[in-house]
């Protein structure tokens, strides 16, 4: 590996941003914009005459705005055009404006008077609210006027703007956010005419792209109003978030355009290329196949040959291109502000190799049947079979992985225990910052923060403090942090679901099942489709059920329901139906889902506050896909058959399974295949039918036989007790909260029975009535903990189905055991 250090900046790579936007704004224009109508075309006379009159009579404001009006339409009528608006275009006022005053100071001057620069602001607002000038966004937008929205409100449409305020929540209409929102609303009136109910999806658009990044809050705020009100074709954009950065789902030939091929014959042949494989394969697949297609074959040819318009690579070509991809050079930003600039070995090298071998195949395949079309670009194939092998990387990457599951397996109760700490010592602050007045001192966790003396919030209470250092501490947002690290960490080492998988749970996630038999309901979690493309259902334990009730508690709005909102796939670059998501938060009166970088970030730091470290000594790493291997290792380790954990998995093949476990995969497999093979060998072929109706019951059942005086047994059904009843011992023992008395009998009698063996020198008796009396100890100190978590706030009980008005909801059962 080659080293060296650099400072210039790196080579920017293929963007496609504003791609989705320009095709919005194909699909959705705004609304023309007319130099003619019969307020502009009105006379001097008949404007003035308006504006005296009710709704554009402004009562204390009046006199300023009609000699402004008076004024501006006098200078207007200097300037050509037939209508006040042809003049107002062709005047100086249209252009920047640092300027239009001087021009109209400077004409007033010349004929003996001296233009007052808010008479002439207030004269310009009288004339636009009366539809005599219609700006257009970008003027409005670089002059925004606080009395605009009241003047186009009370003028041009109240009962508009009555409808909005209704739909609307009060806190967040009368909110800074909902004042700016409604301005936004204004401005179009002003700059298109007509009401509220006019407004397109075309112009909010424009706005965004009119408006600063950092200040789209407003127009996105406005758009969602107007939408959930019905205004808006069904296919308009579900939210306007990022939707200028967005790139959306573009065409192939955009997808090769951004890698700027010279010959056109090949690009044009790329392009058709990508066009016929479109069909078959999702959007994510169709870029990547663009990307090592046009980026790492072809354009990297034209850069180290020139001119080269063939598929028909000579030996040489072909070998250095082979050379090439072999490497690639990566780029790290140093602590100083320089480049790290090295050549690492391109691990999906046989990938790349292996697309580009399969391009060459499909079109000689294709030329059979389409000669005239794709004939003249069949050529032998440069690359061979053996070149495309992946295996010894297969065998790299799992050896790597085993190797991350096995050191952070043991590492992962560690890493709870952090994050339920770090979880307690943000809410230990954020408490204490609430209970603080205003501009007053508290100190708590054996810290200082000094509360700020104003806030710009709605509630009056302030968002952030001062600590000991200087330092502004964002307490709300490092306990929101906290929350969803530990419910990250939580539920991922409890299902092994992926990380897409966790971010679209919704409320509706969480099913029952119901026994008709006793009416006893098991929690399942119903896991979206996504990578495989395949539903399934997850058994609920108590653990889960707690933190998914305290997830659902804090994003349930004052409503009592979970928020609907869209999500953006970031493979397939589309919006998704609105869904009332778990993972969500609110801020300045809208509610966002979470990105998967949010979720990296709060690991990252709950995995500072562990201290844990590598075999290297260095800070121990944890991805979300961690928690997924160490879940089916763990699981496959005690006892779970392969094949049931690659359906709770997810996986399409057992063999995948097996490769996420880290344990000796061969030894695995072929005890598992000698065990299916001695299974059908000693057992009757007419055990593979469909159960009959006595079987199922008998199946049902059991999860009444597995009551227990100290709660429920958890072994599988048909199974044997592996540890002759010993109920106390057994990890598959789950004690009943009702139970902790008895348990607590049996640990008292399990004491006094040890002393009295010890006093008669019953040693094997001593033995192993301290096994059970460990047991027994540990049992009561997970009751514990449960029951500390039930007393919490947040807790809402497993979820339970509740049927009101002939539908069918999820609510919390408080009174559950847990």
């Amino acid at each position: 590996m080659t080293q060296m250090t650099v400072t210039a900046p790196a080579v920017s790579r293929p963007s496609l941003a504003g791609a989705e936007i320009a095709e919005l704004k194909r699909r959705f224009p705004a609304r023309p914009r007319p130099i003619v109508w019969p307020e502009t075309a009105a006379t001097r006379a008949e404007i003035i005459d308006r504006l005296q009159k009710p709704p554009l009579w402004s009562g204390k404001a009046q006199t300023a705005r009609m000699v402004g009006a008076r004024l501006l339409l006098t200078w207007l009528n200097n300037f050509p055009g037939e209508t006040w608006q042809q003049r107002w275009l062709a005047s100086p006022a249209y252009g920047p404006m640092d300027t239009w005053f001087d021009h109209i100071d400077q004409w007033g001057r010349s004929i003996g008077r001296k233009p007052n620069r808010a008479v002439l602001h207030s004269g310009l607002l009288s004339l636009i609210t009366a539809d005599v000038l219609r700006p257009d966004l970008r003027w409005l937008v670089g002059r925004a006027s606080r009395y605009l929205r009241p003047a186009i409100q009370a003028a041009r449409d109240p009962e508009g703007f009555a409808r909005v305020e209704a739909f609307v929540a009060p806190e967040v209409f009368h909110s800074r956010y909902g004042s700016a929102a409604l301005l936004v609303i204004a401005e179009f009136i002003a700059a298109y005419g007509g009401r509220v109910q006019d407004v397109t999806v075309g112009e909010f658009l424009l706005r965004m792209e009119l408006t600063e990044p950092q200040r789209t809050r407003s127009v996105r705020l406005a758009y969602g109003w107007l939408r959930d009100m019905g205004q808006f074709p069904a296919n308009a954009p579900a939210t306007l978030r990022h939707i200028v950065t967005r790139a959306g789902q573009v065409g192939p030939a955009q997808l090769v355009d951004r890698y700027d091929i010279k010959c056109q014959a090949v690009r044009d042949l790329l392009v058709s290329y990508l066009t016929e494989r479109q069909p078959a394969i999702d959007y994510n697949t169709l870029k990547g196949l663009s990307a090592i297609l046009a980026g790492n074959f072809w354009a990297n040819l034209e850069r180290h040959h020139p001119g080269i318009d063939s598929l028909h690579l000579p030996r040489e070509i072909a070998a250095a291109w082979k050379e090439r991809i072999a490497t690639k050079t990566v780029r790290r930003r140093q602590a100083d502000g320089t480049v790290t600039e090295f050549t690492a070995h391109r691990h999906n090298a046989p990938g790349i190799k292996s697309t580009v071998r399969a391009f060459y195949l499909d079109i000689l395949q294709w030329a059979l049947d389409e000669p005239e079309r794709w004939g003249p670009w069949a050529v032998p194939c440069p690359i061979s079979e053996t070149e495309c092998s992946t295996k010894k990387n297969e065998l790299r990457q799992r050896a790597e992985s085993n190797q991350r599951t096995r050191e952070r397996l043991p590492l992962l109760p560690v890493l709870v225990r952090v994050a339920d700490r770090r979880l307690k010592e943000a809410r230990a602050r954020l408490d204490a910052l609430n209970a603080a007045p205003l501009g007053s001192t508290f100190a708590v966790l054996d810290e200082t923060f000094t509360v700020p003396a104003t806030t710009a919030r709605s509630d009056g209470r302030p968002n952030q403090a001062q600590d000991e250092h200087g330092s502004q501490r964002r307490l709300g947002a490092e306990e929101r942090r906290a929350f969803f690290a530990w419910a990250t960490i939580e539920i991922l080492r409890h299902t092994g679901i992926r990380i897409e998988e966790l971010l679209e749970l919704g409320h509706h996630s969480i099913i029952n099942y119901r026994l008709p038999s006793t009416g006893q309901t098991i929690p399942l979690l119903q896991i979206a489709p996504s990578k495989t493309d395949q539903e399934r259902l997850l058994l609920v334990t108590p653990e889960l059920a707690d933190v998914l009730s305290a997830v659902v508690s804090r994003v349930r709005g004052s409503d009592g329901r979970v928020p609907a909102i869209p999500s953006y796939d970031t493979n397939e670059r589309i919006w998704n139906e609105p869904l009332p998501l778990l993972f969500q938060y609110e801020v300045a009166n809208e509610n966002r889902p979470f990105a998967v970088n949010f979720i990296r970030r709060a690991l990252n730091e709950t995995l500072a506050a562990s201290s844990l470290t590598d075999n290297c000594g260095n800070p121990l790493t944890f991805q979300p896909h961690d928690f997924r291997r160490i879940f089916i290792t763990d699981a496959i380790l005690n006892g779970l058959p392969p094949h049931i954990a690659q359906v709770i998995a997810g996986h399409r093949a057992i063999t995948t399974t097996m490769g996420y476990a880290a344990i000796y995969p061969a030894d695995a497999i072929e005890a598992h295949r000698a065990f299916i093979a001695r299974r059908r060998s000693l057992r009757p072929a007419e055990e593979y039918r469909v159960v009959t109706p006595e079987e199922w019951q008998d199946f049902l059942g059991h999860f009444e036989r597995r009551k227990l005086a100290l709660g429920d047994c958890g072994r599988a059904y048909g199974t044997d007790c592996a540890h002759e009843h010993a109920c106390v011992r057994c990890p598959v023992l789950v004690v009943d909260f009702t139970e902790m008395p008895r348990l607590v009998e049996i640990r008292d009698n399990l004491i006094d029975r040890i002393a009295e063996a010890e006093h008669e020198g019953w040693l094997c008796d001593v033995e192993g009535l301290s096994v059970s009396l460990a047991a027994a100890e540990d049992k009561i100190a997970q009751l514990d903990t449960r029951q500390d978590r039930r007393q919490s706030p947040v807790f809402l009980g497993v979820p339970t189905l509740a049927h009101a008005a002939g539908r069918t909801s999820i609510v919390a059962d408080s009174s559950h055991s847990g």
